[in-house]
């Protein structure tokens, strides 16, 4: 597998890497969670996605996850740092290979701010603001990419190349004009239903615009 900085710290972990199973309980119903399928999946959906959208080296992929929707549960209900911590592997091994920039999406407690590396926010001149992602204010999957990203910071909005709904947290917000919605062959991951888009840039002009060339 290729590296490309800055995710290599995401190839160090270990103990929440093991192919177990993980439980929760809700409403007194026991459900068993199949975590390696979860993370096949993720990775799917996500090179699926990068190769549709044909993104470009240092182009960003804005990733939004309620991992309580994963699980089958009510959005913002049961956060899991275990099943974050498989899907966000998954995601920065796709997005290394492709050398794309990765954006985790926070939730609407933090006004849907974003994770990503220093270097993104350099490169793109983001606005950096000033919290720390949490399970309870920021959602699971933020906070485990505070953990794992090399150099992370939070910045106030993006404009992405490219997005990957998982249990409809409205990416929308942070996805560059123009939309283009991208039709996976699995729109799940884990029990949440998942929404990819890739962007296009505006045809502009009147009737006697071109917008491709014949040869």
């Amino acid at each position: 597998m290729k590296r490309f900085a800055p995710w290599t710290s995401c190839f160090n972990r270990t103990a929440q890497d093991s192919l177990i199973n993980a439980i929760w309980i809700a409403g007194g119903e026991k459900m068993e969670i199949d975590l390696a399928t979860i993370a096949r999946q993720a990775a799917q959906a996500a090179e699926e996605l990068l190769k549709t959208a044909k993104l470009q080296k240092d182009q960003i992929l804005v990733v939004g996850c309620s991992t309580s929707e994963v699980q089958g549960a009510r959005i913002g209900s049961y956060g899991s740092e275990v099943v974050a911590a498989k899907i966000l592997i998954s995601l920065m091994k796709a997005c290394s290979w492709h050398q794309v920039y990765l954006a985790v999406q926070c939730c609407e407690h933090l006004n849907r701010a974003l994770v990503v590396e220093r270097a993104v926010m350099e490169k793109y001149n983001l606005e950096e603001v000033t919290v720390i992602p949490v399970a309870t204010a920021g959602g699971s999957l933020a906070a485990q990419a505070m953990r794992d990203f090399a150099d992370p910071v939070v910045v106030e909005s993006i404009a992405a190349h490219a997005g990957l709904d998982i249990g409809c947290t409205l990416i929308g917000m942070h996805l560059k004009k123009v939309a283009v919605p991208v039709r996976l062959t699995n729109k799940q991951i884990g029990q949440a239903l998942v929404i990819a888009a890739r962007t296009r840039p505006k045809l502009v002009g009147g009737a006697r615009a071109v917008y491709e060339i014949c040869t």
